[in-house]
């Protein structure tokens, strides 16, 4: 029994070592640095295939046209758009396949410059009670009725509502007429019919329905980037949201306009900062909006923007093209100069969902850090660059530290503008 118990203690401790310096042995490392898939764009940089002892990859091409040219050191060029993988042997033997996808070339106009955002809601947004001074007592009606706030009042009577406005019409006829108000309404993804009776104010001596109600909202962000081709922009990286409904706004209808910051509120632990722009709804609009998602507003550009400082399209890096180390942004300070600054992408992780954050990067230029105390609001959407490539844009601060904040990577952003970088790839899958 003693002999067994010594026997145990050996193959324990055999087993640990194994478990402890088997991921540091150097051909475990190497096998382990292979990736399953590897997609690059055509006529960019060159790839490093990661080694593995000393065998070399063998390429199996998918197209009758190579899509990349190999050179020593496993380095491989992407020609053009196609298909390909590599077999990794060992001892004569497969022991690892990764497919090589090259997608067709694609370069974006980085932004930079101070916007000014103007959305009109779908609807009109509920986004409160107030209790109406009745011969009777106080009511609410619209609470009764059972609209909540953040509820969205699509239509009255059948007949679509697009402003505020619409309401107080439909709302006196139907006080005068002492007939209740047929009302559509969209909460989340579902829409239902509500009956809902004004009641007669004797202090206003007016009918109200007790929902404060809003048809549009404002504020300021950054352009991260518009495709030259087809003048689709994407903007602020982040969803819009009403604040006080704290949800996001469908939106009827938006444009976004020149800004002007005139004075920035340094960030500090705790509070974040914020920059102060001027515009006017009544300003030339340089596009539209069509769409507000968890990434940014999207739609796109009247006419081609410059920033002076990269007004040249460059190329995009994929999520797993981004490297921890340091990068550029490019947004505005002061007036409508665009300036690059110097940050640090602390880490990057590909996203799965909205709700996770891609990057996390944090402001190193003495510049921005002396005039902002890091990453302000207003920021939202500042272009982040890497080895000339578009990666990303800023999109949150960290409260506790302005200096640093999330970042969303450029993908997600060019997608829900309608530009699929995956697109051709698609379409040759699915023949």
């Amino acid at each position: 029994m003693k002999d067994q118990g010594q026997i145990r203690k050996v193959i324990g401790v055999i087993l640990l070592v194994s478990f402890l310096f088997l991921p540091f042995l150097n051909p475990v490392q190497q096998y382990l640095s292979i990736p399953d898939e590897i997609t690059l764009f055509e006529k960019q940089d060159e790839y490093n295939l990661p080694a593995f002892a000393s065998s070399q990859p063998e390429f199996m091409h998918a197209d009758h046209i190579q899509p990349v040219r190999t050179l020593p050191s496993n380095k491989i060029i992407p020609l053009r758009q196609g298909q390909s993988s590599i077999v990794y042997e060992w001892a004569g033997l497969p022991i690892k396949k990764v497919n090589i996808n090259v997608l067709k070339d694609l370069k974006v106009v980085p932004g930079g410059q101070s916007i000014g955002v103007r959305l009109q809601t779908l609807g009109v947004l509920v986004v409160g009670h107030h209790l109406v001074q009745t011969e009777d007592g106080k009511i609410s009606p619209g609470e009764k009725a059972g609209i909540q706030v953040g509820d969205v009042l699509l239509k009255i009577n059948g007949k679509q509502i697009k402003e505020m406005e619409n309401v107080s019409t439909f709302v006196k006829e139907a006080g005068e007429s002492d007939q209740p108000l047929q009302v559509t309404v969209k909460r989340n993804d579902e829409t239902f019919d509500a009956e809902l009776k004004p009641a007669y104010d004797v202090n206003d001596q007016k009918y109200r329905i007790g929902l404060y109600i809003r048809d549009s909202a404002a504020g300021i962000g950054t352009m991260t980037f518009y495709d030259p081709k087809t003048k689709k922009y994407g903007a602020l990286g982040h969803v819009i949201s009403d604040m006080d409904t704290k949800k996001p706004i469908e939106i009827h209808k938006g444009k976004i306009v020149d800004s002007n910051v005139v004075s920035i509120e340094k960030g500090k632990n705790g509070l974040p900062g914020e920059k102060n722009a001027q515009f006017s709804a009544k300003d030339k609009s340089i596009g539209n909006i069509t769409k507000n998602s968890p990434f940014g507003i999207f739609g796109k550009l009247k006419k081609e923007i410059k920033n002076g400082v990269m007004d040249e399209p460059i190329p995009i890096a994929l999520s797993n093209q981004v490297k921890e180390g340091p990068a550029k942004i490019l947004t505005v300070i002061d007036g409508k100069e665009v300036e690059e600054f110097d940050v640090e992408i602390v880490s990057s992780i590909p996203q799965k969902h909205p709700s996770t954050k891609g990057m996390i990067v944090k402001i190193t230029d003495e510049k921005l850090l002396d005039a902002t105390g890091g990453i302000v609001q207003g920021m939202s959407g500042s272009p982040i660059i890497q080895n000339d490539k578009l990666v990303g844009a800023i999109t949150h601060v960290f409260v506790n530290d302005p200096t640093s904040g999330y970042g969303v990577h450029i993908e997600w952003m060019l997608n829900d503008a309608g530009i699929n970088i995956y697109e051709d790839e698609n379409k040759r899958k699915a023949s």
